[in-house]
């Protein structure tokens, strides 16, 4: 317990003091995108990690928050701050609609309908000219404004970031130690069991699929006021394979993974964007692909548990009910 009371507040200082340490633009550019992509992996790591779903489809739902407030901030002329909820809800309200028939495929077939729904989207935001831009984008996009504090800064936008994604990680560490946590970690172990023991997984699922999508429009709501343009090129294949490695890599049902996945990811793209054309001279970045296709099957090999559980992460741990893996109570 003294260690909680010591590392918190130290945490808290840390975050507040980190843009005061960092000189440079470019660094804490790289600490926001970390922060926005945990904010990403965190849903789709209680969607993998806890309901036990893959979903390759989840750089369509950052994209989807992105150019819903391109759109309604530059053509419609909403306010900022009414158009970052609305980044969340509209992948949120279209996860509801297509999670009900994809979840009741399995594995592979999961795999490639969330795949394919991500193509799709990526298609509709590259071909659709007279709402999105096509691939010359939306330019334009005002700044975020709330109670009239305007973030245009770097320094601004890391304390929004981070300080949201700390919201986050408190409402996931209630979640994860709720009754519906419990149920959520006994569909990962046996879903049958899950079945037999009264739990509505087909429910559970798909409120976590929505959920995941709701994190994923919002951190694409926040990238949009962020970066102020919208392209389809972030929001393709790439992105989706990036989320799902950082979830891996980090490691799946882990409190701490999803932030060590995101920043180990992301550091390591920056070093390959440079070392690659040394290395492949030409080179572009479907090779990086290659590479985070090939650390990902060897962590599978060496450290299929990812790097989240080197440290002493938040996991769930109930009781459970002997040969079934289900939770003896609290369901």
């Amino acid at each position: 317990m003294w260690k909680k009371a010591i590392l918190r507040p130290a945490a808290v200082l840390l975050l507040f003091a980190v843009p005061l340490l960092i000189k440079s633009n470019y660094l804490l550019s790289i600490l926001i995108v970390i922060g926005l992509y945990t904010i990403i992996v965190q849903g789709l790591g209680i969607l993998m990690g806890y309901a036990g779903q893959v979903s390759f489809g989840h750089a369509a739902f950052f994209g989807l928050g992105g150019y819903t407030v391109a759109i309604l901030t530059t053509r419609f002329h909403w306010p900022t701050v009414l158009a970052l909820p609305a980044a969340a809800l509209l992948p949120g309200v279209i996860a509801a609609i297509i999670g009900r028939p994809t979840l009741k495929l399995r594995e592979l077939y999961l795999a490639l309908a969330t795949l394919g729904f991500g193509i799709l989207v990526h298609i509709a935001f590259t071909e659709g000219k007279e709402l999105t831009g096509g691939p010359s984008g939306i330019t334009g996009i005002p700044y975020l404004s709330i109670g009239g504090l305007t973030f245009d800064s770097d320094i601004k936008f890391f304390y929004l970031v981070w300080i949201t994604l700390f919201l986050i990680l408190a409402g996931i560490n209630n979640l994860v130690r709720s009754r519906v946590g419990r149920a959520l970690r006994a569909i990962s172990e046996s879903e049958h069991a899950a079945e037999n023991a009264g739990i509505d997984t087909a429910k559970l699922k798909l409120q976590a699929f929505i959920f995941s999508a709701l994190l994923a429009g919002l951190a694409g709501g926040l990238y949009a006021f962020y970066v102020t343009f919208i392209s389809p090129s972030p929001f393709g294949f790439h992105a989706s394979v990036q989320f799902v490695l950082m979830a891996v890599i980090g490691g799946l049902g882990t409190f701490w993974g999803p932030l060590l996945g995101a920043a180990v990811v992301v550091t390591l793209g920056e070093f390959l964007r440079w070392a690659v054309p040394l290395v492949i001279p030409g080179a572009g970045g479907e090779y990086q692909i290659i590479f985070f296709g090939l650390i990902l099957v060897l962590l599978m090999i060496f450290r299929p548990e990812g790097l989240g559980a080197l440290g002493k992460c938040l996991k769930l741990s109930p009781e459970k009910m002997p040969g079934t893996g289900i939770p003896s109570k609290d369901i």
